[in-house]
Formats: structure tokens, C-alpha cells, sequence
């Protein structure tokens, strides 16, 4: 109790404030070549630390004498990917933004999008980015920056279209790229009847929070996924229950 009545209001804020970044500073680089680079210089800080403790002078001299120049090159190496990050970080979405009438017009365009493509049997990617910054999966894919309606959608997703297979990432009412490649799940217990389309995008949201419309080639039935939950054979009133609740109420649970 003593220890409590030593902590101020002012402490309770620095650490929240500190936490926030570290997370969200996780976030942008999680992926890249500086996420990898943060884990080799953990685990180099580690063995510093070991070979203290265990009295290995050797190795901890070498580290010590090295570790000026080891921070500098690694600094010039990434240089790239340090300068991409600290611009991400300063476009980082810290605030949840609200849903704009736009991003509701948007939202029913995709629902309608769906429902033609289910009905005419055609395979279908369709990404929905939510907290968590989608660019890694964005970048190899085609980029377009469309205007969200069903129109692009149903001549992006046909088959003669040269980028009608991966998915389709939208950000907002913003279509920013398609035929794009998501990570596959390695989950057990995934119903064998899920092809690689499904596999993807159920891939995706073990990874990220965004939320995603998976359409059959085969049955046209749709499915949908976001965090641990998936629904088969999702109609249009479920779809659009789907979107609200995972968009638009998600958001107004924030404010």
C-alpha cells in the first residue's frame, strides 16, 4: 500500500503513453527487414548480457569494442527501411477515425459486389483493412487506388482479368491494390474442403485484424473471417450484419 501511494497520476500516464508507441511502433515494422534487425540486435544485447553475468571476458570485450561500429553499419544497411519507417510512424493512425458516409457507400458496394460474384460462381478475394497496416501485402500486389464500387470490383475478380487471383485489399472507400498474396494457415482442424483461396484469407486474419469475404469458384457460397470467427454460406442480410458490426460498430465502441 505504501508503494501505491507513491505512484502518481503523472506515472500511470508516462507508461501508457510509452506503451502506445512501443505497440504501435511494432505494428509498422512488424514484417520487414527492421523487425528483423530489432531481433538480432535483442539477441546480440543478450549474449553482452550473458557473458557478463558468466564471466566470459573474451566475448564480452569483442562486443563491446565492436558495438559502436556494429550500431553504424546497420544503420547505413537499413537506412532504406529505418527512413520508410519513421514516415510510417508519423502517418501512424494513433486515433480510431470514424466511418464516414463514404466509407458506409462503400461498404454496401462491396456487399452488392459479392452477392454478383457469388451468384455467378466466380473465386473471390475481398480484404478489408482495419488497425493493422496491410502495406507488406499491399506492395506485391498490383497497386491501383480505385474508388470502391461494384463495377471495379466484378472486372477485377473476372476471369479474363490478368489480376483476378490473390485478394483485393480496400482501406476506407479506397481500393489499393489487387492480386495480392496472402500468408496460408497452418491451422489444424481447417475443414479440408477449403481450397487455397480460403486458406489465405483465413491466413491473414490469424495475422492482422482486418477482416475478410472469401467466394467459392466452386459452390459460389461466401464465407466470411475476422479474428478466430468464420461463417459459411453467408447471405446478403448476413453480409451486411458482417461488415457493420466488424466496421462501423467496432468504431463507435471507441469513442
Amino acid at each position: 500500500m505504501k508503494l501505491l501511494s507513491l505512484i502518481r497520476w503523472q506515472d500511470i500516464l508516462d507508461i501508457f503513453i510509452v506503451t502506445v508507441i512501443i505497440y504501435r511502433g511494432l505494428l509498422i515494422i512488424k514484417g520487414t527487414r527492421a523487425a528483423q534487425m530489432l531481433v538480432g540486435l535483442g539477441v546480440l544485447f543478450l549474449v553482452l548480457v550473458s557473458a557478463q553475468y558468466f564471466g566470459f571476458y573474451t566475448i564480452d570485450w569483442i562486443i563491446q569494442t565492436l558495438w559502436a561500429q556494429i550500431v553504424l553499419a546497420i544503420i547505413i544497411l537499413f537506412q532504406p527501411e529505418i527512413r520508410k519507417t519513421l514516415a510510417q510512424m508519423g502517418e501512424a493512425r494513433f486515433l480510431p477515425s470514424f466511418a464516414s458516409a463514404e466509407e458506409l457507400r462503400s461498404l454496401e458496394e462491396i456487399v452488392k459486389a459479392s452477392i454478383a460474384i457469388a451468384s455467378k460462381k466466380i473465386g473471390a478475394l475481398i480484404v478489408i483493412e482495419k488497425e493493422i497496416d496491410l502495406k507488406d501485402f499491399i506492395e506485391i500486389g498490383t497497386q491501383l487506388d480505385s474508388k470502391v464500387s461494384r463495377e471495379v470490383l466484378l472486372s477485377i475478380f473476372h476471369p479474363t482479368s490478368p489480376i483476378h487471383d490473390g485478394a483485393v485489399i480496400i482501406r476506407g472507400n479506397r481500393i489499393l491494390a489487387a492480386g495480392c498474396f496472402l500468408p496460408l494457415t497452418l491451422r489444424r482442424g481447417i475443414s479440408k474442403a477449403y481450397g487455397t483461396r480460403h486458406r489465405a484469407g483465413i491466413g491473414l486474419t490469424e495475422e492482422t485484424d482486418a477482416f475478410v469475404i472469401i467466394i467459392s469458384e466452386e459452390t459460389g457460397s461466401i464465407t466470411t473471417a475476422v479474428g478466430d470467427k468464420i461463417e459459411k454460406n453467408v447471405d446478403m442480410g448476413s453480409l451486411r450484419d458482417f461488415l457493420t458490426e466488424n466496421f462501423i460498430i467496432s468504431k463507435e465502441k471507441k469513442r
